[in-house]
């Protein structure tokens, strides 16, 4: 009986030290291996972010209030909105806002005001040709509740597709 003890004893032992030193060899593989630089599209972090449905964050300011999320819509237009007021700066200078349609409207274009979100402009530049109701994904964090209405720093935007041809 002993004698098992002992066998076993020395099994887990020579199981943990393997598993230790195949440990430290993947650590020093990692440490030792050259630096990548990683792409700019690789650097973003998508994951912190949660998708959100539009209507629920402007129901709820307060409780999405520094709150990183992700929100999938259709774009209603570039506007100067929000900017340039005090309690929740963002220069007109510097930044262009846009609003997204309110998605419980489907018979017609009504764009959801309640909800500011700030595009910093040489970014904004890069997506002039939007028509309303193109779909349109952006990451980005809620840094005011001023007013009542939601304040959206946008760090990510992405066009999806464009609105059909004749469709209103």
């Amino acid at each position: 009986m002993k004698n098992l003890s002992i066998l076993l004893v020395s099994g887990m032992l020579l199981i943990g030290g393997q598993a230790y030193s195949e440990g430290t060899q993947a650590l020093l593989d990692r440490v030792s291996a050259p630096a990548q630089t990683p792409k700019a599209a690789d650097s973003f972090n998508y994951s912190a972010y949660s998708a959100v449905n539009p209507l629920d964050i402007v129901a709820r300011p307060n409780f999405y209030l520094n709150k990183n999320v992700k929100i999938s819509g259709k774009f209603d237009k570039f506007s100067t909105l929000g900017l340039d007021y005090e309690p929740a700066m963002r220069s007109s200078e510097k930044y262009i806002a846009f609003l997204i349609q309110r998605p419980d409207v489907s018979d017609h274009n009504l764009p959801l005001s309640e909800m500011k979100c700030f595009l910093p402009r040489e970014e904004a530049e890069k997506y002039i040709e939007l028509n309303s109701g193109d779909r349109v994904e952006f990451y980005g964090t809620v840094f005011s509740n001023a007013l009542g209405d939601v304040w959206v720093d946008v760090k990510k935007f992405n066009s999806l597709d464009k609105k059909p041809e004749g469709v209103k």
